[in-house]
């Protein structure tokens, strides 16, 4: 039995990810690489190395981090801030440790189901009279397949509402188990182009709507929210958006929602080394005014 899992944030009062009031418990671990990504922290399965050089006091009153790095991955620039060698760092954390201000953190903690779910429950008082409960999020909770099996079946013997948010890019047979403990699955689907699928996520798209399609004949009864984020260049416009619509047309139990393309992530790009590759694009607002309205006259 799985019983821990890298988690790098447990949110708490979430009112948009799941009926009621929702506490959100984000695994580690993607296998999509969306471009637009506003969790790269999520994306790798294991603890990583988060800095925010603002909070750097420099090496003439610290030096912490240099003298944990036995890699010689740390350096200081001509601002006398901190800079790490990606190229070098073994991802060992200790200098995250070691950083007495916070500039360098890691990011994921282990934690065992039991440790997870009795944060949860402190919640409860919230759930009683709205439906709220537990969304697990990430990453992709499924790539955790076995954890998050588990997890959702503690969840529901503590009589906790239980959700999780998925890409659905998994084993059908993880996603079905992990249905047997579900009240709602939001699911996102993107595109049902998959040349551009491939392009702006890094996989097809063919797993994913076949699991659904599979998920929809054996689960009829589960509520099913489905999420399409509006991204720049990818599926902003009225075709692509109608013909998920027509995929989603006498699917049981379904609601459609979309979300807007925003750009709150992208400062931790460079805190994780990375870089942001949807540039300075922007969501055309006005478009986005139009197509949302039309899904919610047909939902």
């Amino acid at each position: 039995m799985s019983d821990q899992a890298y988690v790098f944030n447990i949110q708490h009062y979430s009112l948009h990810d799941g009926p009621g009031i929702r506490t959100n418990v984000f695994l580690k671990g993607c296998p999509l690489q969306c471009k637009w990504c506003s969790n790269p922290e999520s994306q790798k399965p294991e603890a990583e190395i988060f800095y925010d050089n603002n909070k750097c006091i420099g090496s003439k009153e610290c030096s912490s981090c240099t003298n944990s790095c036995i890699n010689n991955a740390i350096s200081f620039d001509s601002d006398n801030k901190a800079v790490i060698n990606r190229d070098k760092c073994t991802n060992c954390l200790k200098c995250s440790s070691d950083c007495p201000t916070g500039a360098i953190t890691t990011q994921g903690t282990l934690k065992t189901i039991k440790e997870i779910l009795d944060i949860v429950e402190k919640d409860s008082v919230f759930y009683t009279h709205c439906e709220g409960g537990v969304t697990i999020s990430g990453g992709e909770p499924l790539m955790q397949g076995e954890f998050t099996i588990n997890l959702l079946k503690q969840a529901k013997k503590r009589r906790i509402n239980t959700a999780i948010e998925t890409c659905g890019y998994a084993d059908y047979e993880i996603l079905k188990a992990c249905a047997e403990s579900l009240d709602t699955i939001l699911f996102d689907i993107k595109s049902l182009n998959d040349e551009k699928h491939k392009k702006f996520t890094g996989v097809s798209n063919k797993l994913i709507l076949e699991n659904f399609n599979k998920l929809c004949i054996d689960f009829p009864n589960l509520k099913k929210i489905v999420r399409t984020p509006v991204i720049p260049t990818f599926n902003d416009n009225e075709e692509e958006i109608k013909e998920i619509v027509a995929f989603l047309k006498n699917k049981p139990n379904v609601n459609y929602e979309l979300l807007p393309y925003h750009k709150f992530g992208e400062g931790k790009y460079k805190s994780l080394g990375k870089e942001y590759l949807m540039g300075d694009l922007k969501l055309d607002e006005r478009f986005f005014e139009f197509i949302n309205g039309y899904i919610k006259s047909k939902y």
